[in-house]
């Protein structure tokens, strides 16, 4: 997938005003206007205004494409970066464009497909929900926690620019919640209309990359590094968890990459994960004269050879 540079399409910097967008757009929009132009690209072209004017007229959308930064450019191998939206408040369930046009694979990577819901007008109306990604420590999971949030709200300024606006909330997380779980906060969303109530705020979490830990929906992940003697002849040793230390027994004769499965040491739940500990077995290095002594040794008292398996 490439890159879209939607500054470049309209010929503006990205310090536009939102009125320099608009009036961008109009002008470029008249001249490739597949009904008007003999340019042989203007329904491309045309296309391609419209796509780009669709990110950058809406806050939302230019504020969460304007932190890929400028270090990209148009035509660049490009794939968004894990949870690139995170921390961002947006109204509707996700940024789709809600204008029935069929957008690039760019477009669709990081807006997706589905349109926001429009309010309708009334004297007293609920106002609209609004959402946000927000990312969590795998050891909150497992324990639950109080955790003060920061979100980013997209907003123009007076000069027709958008800026960002910091939200803190403090937000509870229960103990056992798995990504892509929601936390519902009642009547923190978008303000009502006249004596409507607030609409309410829905956190999508995530988890944080963590140094030690993987994870799959409830079940986590740990990397064990073993000797080679500690796997061919078994040993038990203390392991950590993101719950405090247990006692694991490697089981001799355990092959490297076979995971050990500590049954509902996973995320807490109904019924909770497991933790599998994927044994690694790491060589020591043969750097002194009895070191590489004690590898001759090795080779001469076992009958071994890695390469049998390759022969059949």
């Amino acid at each position: 997938m490439k890159f879209k540079d939607y500054y470049e399409t309209f010929g503006l910097p990205r310090s536009a005003t939102q009125d320099e967008i608009k009036r961008a757009y109009r002008k470029l929009a008249r001249k490739y206007h597949p009904d008007v132009s003999k340019d042989p690209d203007a329904e491309a072209r045309f296309k391609e205004l419209g796509e780009a004017y669709a990110v950058l007229k809406d806050p939302e959308k230019r504020a969460a494409y304007d932190q890929m930064g400028s270090q990209w450019k148009s035509g660049q191998d490009f794939k968004p970066p894990p949870d690139w939206n995170a921390g961002f408040e947006f109204s509707g369930r996700d940024f789709g464009a809600g204008d029935g046009m069929d957008h690039s694979d760019f477009f669709e990577a990081l807006f997706g497909r589905q349109a926001r819901g429009a309010q309708r007008p009334g004297m007293h109306a609920r106002g609209e929900d609004h959402h946000a990604k927000v990312l969590i420590d795998l050891e909150d999971a497992y324990r639950g926690a109080q955790r003060s949030i920061s979100l980013r709200v997209p907003e123009v300024d007076a000069q027709g620019h958008v800026v960002l606006r910091e939200r803190r909330l403090d937000v509870s997380i229960p103990k056992g919640i798995r990504a892509g779980q929601h936390l519902r906060l009642t009547g923190q969303g978008e303000p009502g209309l006249g004596e409507g109530p607030a609409g309410d705020l829905y956190l999508e979490i995530g988890f944080n990359p963590h140094p030690r830990f993987r994870i799959d929906d409830r079940d986590v992940y740990l990397d064990l590094p073993l000797a080679p003697w500690e796997a061919a002849l078994g040993c038990s040793l203390a392991v950590a968890t993101p719950d405090g230390s247990v006692q694991l027994t490697v089981p001799a004769g355990t092959a490297a990459g076979k995971s050990l499965r500590l049954k509902g040491k996973g995320i807490p739940g109904n019924p909770p994960g497991d933790l599998y500990v994927v044994p690694k077995v790491v060589l020591p290095p043969a750097v002194s004269e009895s070191e590489k002594e004690a590898y001759r040794a090795m080779a001469k008292a076992f009958d071994f050879n890695a390469r049998e398996p390759m022969k059949r």
